[in-house]
């Protein structure tokens, strides 16, 4: 089981799986050509065939390896699932299924680790996101029940109500049209309608969609902070272990410095040559 965690760890590893990754989503662009010979097309899908096996083979790996601690792990839930989705039988009212392979692709995000600091960035910032939503929402609810009160008589079909309101505001608010399409049509019967869609443009548009900008941007950078953090303390951690088996070390060898200064050395007498050693020409050498 050792050598398997080092082989599924290594960068080799993850470099192949990655590029299993981008083949298979290449093989499944290819097979939507209709200029396709029936060949090719069967190659393709016996390739496709061969990436699923050879997705399977690596996460039941890797759920053998980490055990529980891959399933508590997010990104490795959403492989399985990604592969998983593509096991189910894609036949009769389940053909649809088949377009849903295109999904493994996905599987990107979690073998590159700037696309993951990416979408985990993403996440974070849906709490902001959800706060900045919320006040565009209340300025448009605002905006829709004052255009319907002001034009709604003489425009029915841009503001004759409050959901048709909210769609012309949305409209304005991403600068489709809203000028001549919009805007200048109700000049012509309010003059002063600028004085309302003006400033729900600068709010709206060069505003709160740069609230949004500037929250996922934060996000951003939390993230790549606590990634850095992350680095820096691991490295930390090796060098902190790496300095305590040196510490170790040394004492090991002070304790063998001391061991071999205060060890006497036995005085070589007769007594330890073996008795066949004993000999008279023996003896008579060693008297000399």
């Amino acid at each position: 089981m050792i050598s398997l965690s080092r082989i599924i760890d290594s960068k080799w590893f993850e470099r192949m799986v990655t590029g299993a990754i981008i083949a298979n989503a290449v093989t499944l662009g290819l097979e939507t050509s209709s200029s396709l010979s029936p060949t090719l097309r069967l190659a393709l899908g016996t390739t496709d065939r061969f990436f699923l096996l050879f997705f399977v083979l690596e996460l039941s790996a890797r759920v053998w390896v980490h055990r529980w601690s891959f399933l508590k792990d997010p990104w490795g839930v959403f492989d399985l699932l990604i592969v998983s989705i593509a096991l189910i039988p894609a036949t009769g009212s389940l053909s649809a299924l088949r377009a849903l392979r295109v999904l493994r692709t996905l599987r990107l995000i979690t073998a590159v680790p700037t696309l993951r600091r990416v979408v985990s960035g993403l996440l974070s910032a849906i709490p902001g996101m959800g706060a900045v939503g919320s006040i565009l929402l209340v300025v448009f609810y605002v905006g829709a029940v004052i255009a319907t009160n002001l034009f709604g008589a003489a425009f029915p079909d841009w503001f004759g109500s409050i959901d048709k309101s909210a769609y012309s505001l949305f409209q304005i608010m991403t600068l489709e049209s809203w000028s001549m399409g919009i805007v200048r049509p109700l000049m012509n019967v309010f003059p002063a309608a600028w004085l309302f869609f003006i400033p729900f443009i600068l709010v709206t548009t060069f505003t709160m969609l740069n609230l949004f900008i500037a929250v996922i941007v934060n996000a951003m950078h939390a993230e790549t902070d606590e990634a850095a953090d992350a680095r820096a303390r691991q490295g930390e951690e090796e060098r902190a272990a790496l300095l305590s088996e040196l510490c170790k070390l040394r004492e090991g060898l002070e304790a063998l410095r001391e061991e071999i200064a205060t060890k006497e050395t036995p005085p070589i007498t007769r007594e330890p040559y073996p008795q066949r050693a004993r000999t008279p020409e023996v003896l008579e050498e060693w008297d000399k």
